[in-house]
């Protein structure tokens, strides 16, 4: 079966999933009908914003579904079985997709996943990765049931690059680039009956969680190591972020001060000046901040908010060091 001649069905909604379905496309692999979430109301003028996925598929052209429900949808699960497709691929659908439409495809349905199965089964593997600081990842192409990133491994490959300081977009660049080769590389095989799938070793799975709002709020009550990698990990939603006298501020990128001698004397949560340095006394260590946003302003260096935000940041007693 050639690229041109396979009929695919593409399920995907984020960044990630719409630059696999573009590499998938630029290979002539072009599905015959992309599923993604349907739009969303965003932003203060509350309109209704199309997933990434989707606007890659207007833009080529692609017929388009957006099902705001799958379980007890007769009429999409018929439109499927009409299409007669031979394969699904799903990337970052959001959604677990039931055993009666992973019947449907005649040679099944392969889930693109940026992790190393069975590390990091789940909905956010990418900033799991981060969190943890793993000194490596990959990408994990699974055949689908029904339980979560739990399939038959198809094909994975590990990322030959260093990652341990990579922020969120970063790594998800990588996690793309190392996908689309990926997945080329294995379709025609797969669809030529030309792979063995291989069991996860399920004894070894572990599980990474929905990010929310609120797991990026810090009182500096954590090691200012697992503070920084939160930063990295949050970097596009929700931030890590901290308040002060009724506002929010949020640190957009920090390393770790590790001078205990400077340490000793501060309490945690404690900010200070050293060197123009912006430092926050963490659990442990301290954290050197370097870019950081004021509530409704613009983001600053350390030593600029610093100067402009001393007072309005300490409810502790403040020294700046020379």
């Amino acid at each position: 079966m050639t690229n041109n001649e396979a009929k695919i069905v593409f399920w995907g909604t984020p960044n990630f999933a719409a630059k696999i379905l573009e590499g998938l496309i630029s290979a002539q692999f072009c599905p015959i009908l992309v599923v993604t979430a349907p739009d969303k109301v965003k932003g203060r003028g509350l309109k209704k914003t199309p997933s990434e996925v989707k606007k890659i598929a207007k833009k080529w052209g692609l017929e388009v579904a957006e099902p705001a429900k799958l379980r007890q949808n007769e009429a999409f699960l018929q439109q499927l079985r009409q299409l007669d497709p031979d394969l699904f691929i799903v990337a970052a659908y959001g959604k677990i997709i039931p055993a009666d439409y992973l019947a449907i495809p005649k040679k099944g349905a392969l889930n693109v996943h940026p992790s190393l199965l069975p590390r990091w089964r789940g909905p956010s593997p990418i900033q799991a990765t981060i969190l943890a600081g793993d000194t490596e990842t990959g990408i994990s192409i699974i055949l689908m049931d029904e339980e979560m990133d739990h399939g038959p491994i198809i094909k994975s490959s590990k990322l030959n690059s260093q990652i341990s300081k990579l922020t969120y977009r970063e790594l998800e660049e990588k996690c793309i680039e190392e996908a689309i080769k990926l997945l080329i590389e294995t379709l025609p095989q797969w669809l030529n009956g030309e792979i063995q799938p291989i069991p996860q070793d399920h004894e070894k799975a572990t599980y990474c969680k929905i990010i929310k709002k609120e797991d990026g709020l810090t009182d500096f009550n954590e090691p200012a190591e697992l503070i920084e990698r939160k930063i990295r990990a949050f970097e596009v939603w929700p931030n890590v972020y901290f308040q002060r006298n009724g506002k929010t501020y949020k640190i957009l990128e920090a390393d770790i001060f590790k001078d205990e001698n400077v340490l000793k004397d501060k309490t945690v949560g404690e900010f200070f000046c050293l060197d123009k340095q912006l430092i926050v006394k963490c659990a442990e260590k301290g954290l050197f901040i370097k870019k950081i946003q004021p509530e409704n302003k613009k983001a600053l260096d350390g030593y600029a908010f610093w100067c402009g935000y001393q007072k309005k940041i300490s409810n502790l007693k403040s020294q700046i060091s020379k």
